[in-house]
């Protein structure tokens, strides 16, 4: 009988591109792009006040988090900022019925707080009284605009690597970044801690609930903070991170007064956008002019810190369309073109149930685009188990002996 034998598969050539049949290969967007998406789309929140929106913004933020997002630790913290936003509506609500500023014969009384008598100084702000429900519904729209905006950034932070996003910051503005990106990255990682944290305790048979749980929690938790930061801070210490710099004093205030003038023109430009009756050289002039002056400060800070880059985070096509769906998205709310602006804004007075504006829910779903136009995450890559050892062959002289005591 013949004995057929398989040829080994032959391992793939260092270099070569895998066959994907056709499909793109799973890799991680550039931060930068997830930044102005996620700016983009708080900033078109800001210009509207309609639930039937705001909600539409939530339902696009969680279908991209949930087709985009990786495995990361700081990819794991996006329920929390759904905590956080729902805390802000809550506070928003109760400081508007504590806080009573009256009720019209036209409104709908629902209940009535004690009165707490101010004294004459602190005229104008009454504690207690009647609350309406046009009141709590007008507070409950405005914290979940404000909410929107929080889970916004927290998309962001979800979405984008901030160890990644630190190495395309300008020079003079690196230490800032690292502060900034160690600030970001704590929150994940107290997270990660408390559950690994929590998962020891069930592992341990730790029945304890409650308060009695809470110091079994947060010794270990703080104890694994601190040791993460220390290793930080040497990590950071060991690759020259806060070195002085080659740059001379007049360098260093030149630097600063271009910052300092540029911040100014800005800052006067956003009042003269806001302001119909500022004079027009206060809003795109001023603006433009703060511009420049902060790039020219930039890129004369920028001197005294150099930096490698190891593969350079590329942006192709996939970048330009995630953080393009965000700006014509937020473009589209601030033109008020094919819509009513009042649509953006519904009045509750009188109450009444707000309508669907077509164009701008369709501007929002423009931003929900960018679950399918960036490319997929890269799966997490699992250690593969060594192979078995084969059997050591037998010597003659003994398998002669086993086969003549089986026949």
């Amino acid at each position: 009988m013949a004995r057929t034998t398989t040829a080994p598969a032959t391992p793939p050539v260092p270099g070569s591109r895998p066959d994907t049949g056709g499909r793109r290969l799973p890799r991680t967007l550039h931060p930068v792009a997830w930044w102005i998406w996620a700016l983009a789309l708080a900033t078109a929140v800001s210009r509207t006040n309609n639930p039937l929106l705001l909600f539409l913004v939530l339902a696009v933020l969680g279908y991209v988090i949930t087709a985009r997002r990786t495995e990361a630790p700081w990819a794991r913290g996006f329920k929390y900022y759904l905590y956080l936003a729902l805390t802000v509506v809550a506070i928003r609500v109760v400081f508007r019925a504590v806080f009573a500023t009256g009720i019209t014969p036209h409104d709908h009384f629902l209940f009535s707080l004690p009165h707490i008598p101010t004294p004459d100084w602190y005229a104008g702000i009454q504690l207690g009284g009647p609350v309406s429900l046009e009141a709590l519904l007008s507070a409950a729209t405005d914290g979940l605009r404000l909410a929107c905006m929080l889970c916004c950034i927290g998309a962001a932070n979800t979405l984008a690597n901030p160890k990644r996003a630190l190495r395309v910051l300008p020079g003079a503005l690196y230490e800032l970044g690292v502060a900034v990106t160690v600030s970001i990255s704590v929150a994940p990682q107290l997270v990660q801690s408390v559950q690994r944290v929590h998962k020891a305790r069930r592992l341990r048979a730790g029945r304890a609930k409650g308060l009695r749980a809470l110091r079994g929690i947060v010794v270990p938790v703080l104890e694994d903070a601190l040791e993460r930061s220390l290793r930080l801070a040497a990590a950071m210490d060991s690759r020259g991170y806060g070195r002085a710099g080659t740059a001379t004093r007049r360098s260093r205030r030149a630097t600063g007064a271009l910052m300092l003038a540029g911040m100014c023109g800005l800052c006067a430009g956003a009042y003269g956008l806001l302001d119909a009756t500022a004079p027009t050289v206060l809003g795109l002039p001023a603006m433009g002019a703060g511009a420049l002056l902060c790039f020219a400060g930039l890129r004369l800070g920028g001197r005294r810190v150099t930096r490698t880059t190891y593969r350079p985070d590329p942006w192709r096509f996939p970048e330009w369309a995630v953080a393009g769906c965000g700006v014509l998205s937020a473009v589209l709310l601030f033109s008020n073109a094919g819509f009513n602006a009042a649509e953006l804004n519904p009045s509750i007075y009188p109450l009444s149930w707000p309508t669907l504006p077509p164009v701008p829910a369709a501007a929002i779903l423009l931003a929900g685009a960018a679950g399918f136009l960036s490319p997929p995450p890269t799966p997490p890559t699992r250690p593969s188990s060594p192979p078995s050892p084969a059997a050591p062959a037998l010597p003659a002289s003994r398998r002669t002996k086993e086969e003549a005591g089986t026949t």
